[in-house]
């Protein structure tokens, strides 16, 4: 008769440690928001303005349904700005370009959108594939000067961001990309383009919400197959971890290197798109600003997964939208500037409850796997001296 594996009673090491890299996964980010909220508001306190007022109204106004609908379609736009920025960090690229790629990728749509109108089921595609298409070639230029001359892609995306807002300024001249205008306005911008360039929209208790939510969702989608699913998602992972092992087992990492910036600055250049089909229906000077670094930010807190900026992209659209009303004298007219300094609290927090958990994690894991080895190094011993 043989006696029970005791090892087969309870969950194996492997799963009870999976259970546990969950937990501490979600732990980091909801420990660096509460130090975030914490900081917050002993600053306001010290202003002589109650906390608890400010965090009241903002919820309020979260609970409204044009409060909702204002929200969801910023976490439209951000999390297609995270999206781009988080496919270069699992390659271990840092993509700080993506603000100079979504701003060159919007004007070229937006011209096209004015020149053409042809039916919506070919325009709004059309639309869509230029904007990835101009994304990803400016893109490409750091992954080749990275691969071929060994520049720095923090550097390149640097400087390229600086050379996109001198093409934006070139080319959104009147009589190039903007029509001419009377001597009388200063209003530089693209023509509107055209009604079949509109995406659609939900009508809704709150207001429209933006239709481009779908296009995000399938992003994230996408994104996640082709990194869990997918032989490029596994070569991706494995050069991002180890360049010199990727090498070693075939993969062609400076292909990978081009291939990955490139798909970053294609997702990159639908970041302005929401905004210019379903609001503004124009391209001009204060078009967006900012959006690449806040993707950035975002991504960092969702830790680069699909599922985890899309939570970190819904909190930062929450702290824009329901601060804008933090001012009012209605609510107290408390200072818009604390929804600053929570953002960025919350990225310095999440860099220090990160490497927290992790420690911790790690200390765990040692004793787990000690008490592990031991229990098996007793049960051996044990064994040996019934069989003797």
């Amino acid at each position: 008769m043989t006696s029970p594996n005791p090892a087969a009673a309870k969950p194996g090491l492997a799963q009870r440690f999976s259970g546990e890299r969950i937990t501490l996964a979600l732990a980091a980010p909801v420990l660096a928001i509460v130090l975030s909220v914490a900081i917050c508001s002993v600053l306001l306190a010290t202003s002589g303005k109650n906390p608890f007022d400010a965090w009241n109204v903002m919820i309020t106004y979260a609970t409204k349904s044009d409060g909702q609908v204002r929200i969801l379609n910023r976490t439209t736009t951000y999390y297609l700005a995270a999206a781009a920025a988080a496919f270069g960090f699992r390659m271990n690229l840092f993509n700080i370009g993506v603000e100079g790629q979504y701003k060159v990728a919007a004007l070229f749509a937006a011209f096209v959108g004015g020149q053409l109108d042809l039916p919506a089921f070919i325009q709004i595609p059309l639309l869509l594939i230029t904007a990835m298409l101009v994304g990803g070639l400016y893109a490409s230029i750091a992954g080749l000067l990275k691969v071929y001359r060994g520049v720095s892609e923090v550097i390149s995306t640097i400087m390229l961001n600086s050379i996109a807002t001198a093409i934006v300024g070139v080319l959104l001249v009147p009589g190039i990309f903007a029509p001419k205008v009377s001597s009388t306005s200063n209003s530089i911008q693209t023509n509107p383009v055209s009604q079949s360039s509109r995406f659609f929209s939900i009508e809704t208790d709150g207001g429209q919400l933006w239709g481009f939510l779908v296009v995000a969702v399938v992003v994230g989608v996408v994104f996640q197959f082709v990194l869990t699913r997918t032989r490029f998602g596994f070569d991706l992972r494995a050069t991002g971890r180890s360049e010199s092992a990727a090498t070693a087992s075939g993969v062609n990492v400076k292909k990978m290197v081009v291939v990955s910036m490139v798909v970053s600055g294609a997702i990159a250049g639908l970041i302005g798109l929401p905004e210019l089909l379903q609001n503004s229906y124009y391209f001009g000077q204060t078009f967006q600003p900012g959006l690449g670094f806040l993707g950035i930010s975002i991504a960092l807190l969702g830790r680069n997964s699909p599922i985890g900026i899309a939570f970190a992209a819904l909190l930062f659209a929450f702290l824009d939208a329901a601060g804008s009303v933090l001012p009012l004298p209605l609510n107290g007219e408390f200072p818009f500037e604390i929804v600053d300094v929570m953002k960025g609290t919350i990225v310095i927090c999440v860099v220090v409850a990160y490497e927290l958990v992790r420690r911790y994690g790690l200390t765990r894991q040692q004793k787990r796997v000690g008490a592990e080895l031991a229990a098996q190094t007793a049960a051996a011993a044990e064994k040996k001296e019934v069989a003797s």
